[in-house]
């Protein structure tokens, strides 16, 4: 049987993506739905630990911000944060 992974905003989505303009929403909901469709390889994915796996990072939107992921494969979910320069 197999599952697929999902995402999900830490803590919510208010607190992740509140405030932010609507293409910047877009492209996190994106590149977040592109995560979880790699599952387990996104240990390959971004700037983090050299190991693979652990807190990750990509670049939004022309350098004004980043999207922070770590995917926990157990619960087969790819959690999600961003920093928003604007």
């Amino acid at each position: 049987m197999t599952h697929e992974w999902t995402w999900e905003y830490d803590p919510d989505a208010e607190h992740v993506i509140g405030g932010l303009p609507p293409e910047a929403v877009n492209e996190v909901a994106r590149i977040a739905d592109s995560l979880a469709v790699l599952g387990r390889d996104t240990a390959h994915v971004g700037r983090g630990p050299a190991h693979g796996g652990g807190l990750r990072s990509v670049d939004l939107a022309e350098g004004r911000g980043f999207l922070l992921f770590m995917a926990d494969a157990r619960a087969q979910l790819v959690v999600v944060r961003v920093i928003w320069h604007g």
